[in-house]
């Protein structure tokens, strides 16, 4: 294996998944500028649009999450051709 290539700026970092605001903590080198208190210690936060709490199939649940209102667009857009 080649020497030097792996960063060496691993930390413990919370990642919150912003669609039911779960957090967890793990050894990441993402970089980020928010931080977030967790049992009463602060670590540097990256928000997450889905992660294993929420995604289908993990939870079992099918979830529609429209964030921009793409799935109106969509179905406004394609309606001529519904029989």
């Amino acid at each position: 294996m080649k020497k030097d290539i792996h960063p060496q700026n691993y930390r413990v970092v919370a990642f919150k998944d912003m669609s039911n605001d779960e957090v967890f903590l793990t050894k990441s080198t993402a970089n980020t500028k928010e931080t977030i208190e967790v049992d009463g210690e602060e670590y540097p936060l990256v928000k997450l649009e889905i992660s294993r709490a929420s995604h289908p199939f993990y939870t079992g649940k099918s979830k529609l999450v429209d964030t921009a209102g793409r799935i109106d667009k969509f179905k406004n857009k394609y309606k001529k051709f519904a029989k």
